[in-house]
């Protein structure tokens, strides 16, 4: 089968250019408004789709753990849960994005964090979900998105290769379309730590499945390289100012960062072009300017025998190669050559006129 995946009518191969999802999550700050921003300033920098997070909170967190406080600079709450809660969507905010998304062509979809924000997400008809690294070990909320029927991108941050090996095949138990991102958990992740490399890894070991990049790293450059290893589906969290309010947005991409990362990556895809070693027409001014051609050293006589110190390499190119002249050295002239004439095929006798 070949390594494939289409999310709403847009294929992903490795033939294609990158699939470059903004991660907004919550950097939208609770504001639906903010958020259309954020759709549109995706757009405007060249990104394929937006990704928002689901989560339905109180079932998703202990009661406890709900209820701590949660007092600081980039709380919107004074616990966690009423901090979570702030930053959180309904449906009438989703359905509307939806239809931001639709006007302005540019997918949409989210991150299910539990399973009834999957069922919320399957209801409004998401192209896409994705799973993040903390459920790599969440078997049943894998195979229950698996069963929507929709491609389904896995974050593999903070986990060994036998975890992610159980959750593609969770997933690919119920789904055909299930894509894999390397992942470092670090916010932000330490260049260090990337280990993009592991995209290498899941290439071989998966080779039903589109390999991507979810990238925590300040930075454009390494999507690049993600790409060039055979990532096709590259996620940056995204922003329209790093320095609001929250924790993602210090690592984020502004929309100029997203701009020159997608053009970097289109650029990339042309640039590896063909693995045959060519010779294009662009080339040749360059190689005639800087390349060589074999001249006469000096003044040279009709019917003079060619030694190594009649024969000069100059530039500019265009004559007889200088890898050719241990053919000429003992052939006789068919015409006097100047000093720096080119030596020509013609000017040679053939073998059997030379006594």
């Amino acid at each position: 089968m070949a390594r494939t995946l289409t999310i709403a009518g847009i294929p992903i191969s490795d033939a294609t250019d990158a699939f470059v999802i903004a991660e907004i999550g919550h950097n939208h700050q609770g504001s639906v408004e903010k958020c259309v921003e954020l759709f549109q300033a995706a757009k405007l920098a060249g990104a394929t789709a937006v990704k928002l997070q689901k989560r339905d909170n109180k079932s998703l967190y202990t009661e406890e753990f709900y209820n701590k406080p949660y007092d600081n600079e980039n709380s919107f709450g004074p616990t966690y849960g009423a901090h979570r809660e702030a930053l959180e969507f309904g449906r009438k905010e989703y359905e509307y994005l939806k239809q931001v998304a639709r006007d302005l062509g540019i997918c949409f979809f989210a991150t299910a964090f539990d399973i009834p924000s999957a069922d919320f997400l399957a209801d409004l008809d998401m192209p896409a979900y994705k799973l993040a690294s903390g459920d790599i070990r969440n078997t049943p909320l894998i195979r229950h998105v698996a069963r929507i029927g929709k491609p389904v991108i896995i974050s593999t941050g903070a986990a060994t290769l036998d975890d992610v090996r159980r959750a593609y095949d969770t997933a690919r138990d119920f789904n055909d379309q299930v894509a894999l991102l390397q992942c470092t958990a670090g916010y932000p992740a330490k260049f260090e730590e990337l280990d993009l490399n592991v995209i290498t890894t899941y290439r071989r070991v998966f080779p039903e499945a589109v390999i991507g990049l979810s990238a925590h790293d300040n930075g454009i450059a390494m999507a690049v390289a993600a790409y060039v290893l055979g990532g096709r589906i590259i996620e940056k969290h995204f922003t329209l100012n790093r320095a609001m309010k929250g924790t993602d947005h210090a690592f984020s991409l502004e929309p100029l960062g997203m701009q020159k990362m997608v053009r970097d990556l289109r650029r990339t895809r042309v640039a590896l072009g063909s693995s045959e070693k060519r010779i294009f027409d662009s080339e040749f001014p360059a190689l005639t300017k800087m390349g060589k051609k074999l001249v006469a050293a000096r003044d040279l006589p009709i019917g003079h025998r060619l030694r190594p110190e009649d024969i000069a390499i100059k530039s500019p190119g265009g004559g007889l190669h200088p890898y050719e002249i241990d053919r000429l050295i003992g052939q006789r002239l068919t015409r006097p050559l100047k000093r720096d004439q080119a030596f020509e095929a013609c000017d040679l006798m053939p073998l059997r006129e030379v006594a």
